[in-house]
């Protein structure tokens, strides 16, 4: 992990043109290649970020990170207050809470409410990638793989981190293609913009009827 206090001024070139004038900023890059620019503010969103994989050049004061669709991010830094990286070594991963723990593992045991005309049996939980575990890796009835990342809260986060498991579950020619489904109680409408643009589909799984108990029909999004 490096972190790079600096004044700085910052262009994202893409779907869209974004500029963020010179101030001080936190500049991150991570150890799988993701850079992202943060304020002293907005929690854990950064103002501005480029996903792994990309290309990242960096001459004295400027920093220009590409992806494979040819979008950038420029770094223009004035002035660097601080500039230092630490080996953060493996992660444990994140210890899920009762309710996340026990949905995933009633999806699980009954894959196939995820789409219901698919076909789902599950392959494996846990199923390891380079940069953690997808939640469940199924193949569906024309023996597909299907990746499913599943949240109590279905927020923008979960579906970046689905994505970046897709983009290396698909370095791998036998598993690939691999599709994606995003399951969750509740998943906020920006999340499914978001996911829909990624071919990512979305799932809102009522917790209660999975253990048994009457509710309302899942829906499929």
């Amino acid at each position: 992990m490096r972190l790079v206090l600096a004044r700085c001024s910052v262009t994202y070139d893409g779907r869209l043109t974004a500029e963020l004038p010179s101030a001080l900023r936190l500049l991150m890059v991570k150890a799988d290649g993701c850079v992202a620019v943060h304020a002293d503010g907005g929690a854990y969103k950064p103002l501005n970020w480029m996903n792994a994989p990309n290309t990242f050049v960096e001459d004295e004061d400027r920093w220009v990170v590409t992806n494979p669709k040819g979008e950038t991010l420029e770094v223009v830094i004035d002035e660097v207050l601080l500039d230092v990286t630490h080996e953060l070594g493996e992660d444990p991963g994140l210890s899920k809470d009762g309710v996340e723990a026990h949905l995933q593992q009633l999806l699980a045991a009954h894959p196939d409410v995820l789409a219901p005309d698919d076909g789902l049996r599950l392959v494996r939980r846990e199923y390891p990638t380079d940069i953690g575990p997808v939640d469940l890796l199924c193949r569906d009835g024309d023996g597909g793989v299907v990746a499913v990342e599943i949240k109590r809260r279905g927020e923008i986060d979960g579906v970046d981190q689905l994505t970046r498991y897709l983009e290396r579950l698909n370095r791998d020619p036998m598993l690939a293609p691999v599709r994606g489904i995003f399951a969750a109680q509740r998943i906020k409408p920006q999340a499914k913009t978001l996911a829909r643009e990624r071919g990512i589909a979305c799932v809102e799984v009522d917790y209660d009827e999975l253990r048994g108990v009457e509710s309302d029909e899942l829906r499929l999004f």
